[in-house]
């Protein structure tokens, strides 16, 4: 038979792990939301990133063909 107090170290050795077990579950949920929420903001940078190049070809679009409004060199 198994001596009492080596299955009892086995038994808290068990419910540590228990612990730590639901300790990394909960960790990871963590982790999962803020992968989530990060994910959300980079994709809400890039559509405005995206807007602001779009208003930016726009304004270039406009601006004259020619050189003219360009200074010139002063020598």
């Amino acid at each position: 038979m198994a001596d009492p107090k080596h299955l009892d170290l086995i038994a808290e050795r068990v419910e540590r792990l228990l612990l730590r077990h639901e300790e990394l579950q909960r960790t990871n949920a963590l982790l999962l939301d803020q992968v989530a929420s990060l994910k959300n903001e980079r994709d809400s940078l890039r559509s405005r990133l995206n807007a602001a190049r779009a208003r930016i070809d726009a304004l270039l679009d406009r601006l004259p063909a020619d050189a003219d409004f360009m200074p010139k060199d002063t020598e």
